[in-house]
């Protein structure tokens, strides 16, 4: 089981999309039917600290609507530029409660969690670009 995210860029008080393909068992590309549910949560990076692991408040294990996130098929276009295959993966990371990006100049992490209908769980993780 495992995932191909592209990085991505975050600006102050911002959102983000992240896409991505995901596979899993036999490495069959997921579907909404093999899904029960998605969370997410958005970490501040500490390049000195890999044991920082305290979340933005509010998107902390937030759900995911999976009809929302997981598509059936690949999905192509301009928002995927990593291949011509295409993503069936895409969470759109807003600031509806609390900013998922608070703080200008720092990196940060999403960490997903996919939990199957047959059990197990599939990650889907991407940093964001080095702040500029």
């Amino acid at each position: 089981m495992h995932s191909h995210v592209a990085q991505f860029a975050t600006l102050k008080n911002g959102s983000a999309v992240l896409l991505a393909r995901v596979y899993g068992a036999a490495a069959a590309l997921l579907t909404q039917a093999s899904v029960a549910s998605i969370a997410y949560s958005v970490y501040p990076i500490d390049d000195d600290d890999d044991d920082t692991d305290t979340a933005v408040t509010g998107h902390d294990a937030a759900a995911l609507d999976v009809a929302d996130t997981i598509y059936d098929t690949l999905q192509t276009g301009d928002e995927w530029t990593a291949d011509s295959t295409g993503y069936n993966f895409r969470a759109e990371i807003g600031n509806a409660t609390n900013q998922p990006f608070p703080t200008r100049g720092v990196r940060y992490r999403i960490e997903a969690t996919i939990t199957l209908q047959a059990g197990g769980t599939v990650p889907v993780r991407a940093d964001s670009a080095p702040a500029r």
